[in-house]
């Protein structure tokens, strides 16, 4: 049986399409009994969703639009986890602002108890570990479209010896080594896997796709990283 919380979210989804629901309907698309569609409402009202209905046997059920910003249906566990995880960030890049800003804003939607957790996470958590170099956001989020949309990458690239070219590639992953952020992907010129350093890469264009990627060829990027062709690609 489905939990409240993703109970919720499925009958949340259902309520933002914008039309009404009959309870019956809403209970057979949930495969629950229409008194639970009946608690589970309240709990989204709870909340801060304005969900109308009209009681009886015929019950109408509807989001109406409002601009308030409910709470997140998150855990006590799952606040923890994601306010640990920014924590890392803010410490891995101090002179970025934008984690703890992202933190400051999930904590202002987190409800009552939860903000209580998060408060309490972050002063009870201290991060002991060496920083990374700093990461351009703006690219990070230019690979993250390449690799969901399958579209090309281009970009102007400096490898180590300081000589310039313009890439072209099939973007497969992005990554932390070694307190660097690395890009790796199929060169299309060189027809070969090849690692790029994002600190090393401008002018960044997107090719739109979606095109035929090629499958990585090794069961995971640490086997590639620790073979002669890891070793032999990076730049």
């Amino acid at each position: 049986m489905d939990s409240p919380s993703t109970r919720s979210l499925e009958l949340l989804a259902l309520l933002q399409s914008g039309r009404t629901w009959t309870a019956h309907d809403l209970a057979a698309r949930l495969r629950v009994s229409a008194r639970t569609v009946r608690r589970d409402a309240m709990r989204l009202r709870g909340m801060g969703y304005d969900v109308s209905s009209r009681p009886g046997p015929g019950a109408l059920y509807a989001l109406r639009p409002s601009m308030k910003i409910p709470p997140l249906l998150l855990s006590a566990d799952e606040v923890s986890t994601i306010i640990t995880s920014i924590l890392i960030l803010e410490a891995w890049l101090p002179d970025d602002a934008k984690a703890a800003t992202a933190r400051t804003k999930l904590e202002q939607v987190l409800p009552g108890g939860l903000q209580r957790r998060a408060a309490a996470v972050a002063l009870s958590t201290q991060v002991l570990r060496e920083a990374p170099a700093s990461v351009d956001w703006e690219l990070v989020g230019t690979i993250a479209d390449s690799v969901a949309t399958g579209a090309r990458l281009g970009f102007d690239y400096t490898d180590q010896r300081g000589r310039h070219s313009r890439r072209r590639v099939e973007p497969y992953r992005h990554l932390l080594r070694q307190q660097y952020w690395y890009l790796v992907a199929y060169d299309l010129d060189r027809d070969d896997w090849r690692l790029f350093r994002l600190d090393r890469m401008e002018a960044s264009t997107i090719s739109p796709g979606p095109h035929a990627h090629r499958a990585f060829p090794w069961n995971s990027i640490e086997d590639w990283l620790t073979s002669d062709f890891g070793a032999s690609d990076e730049h």
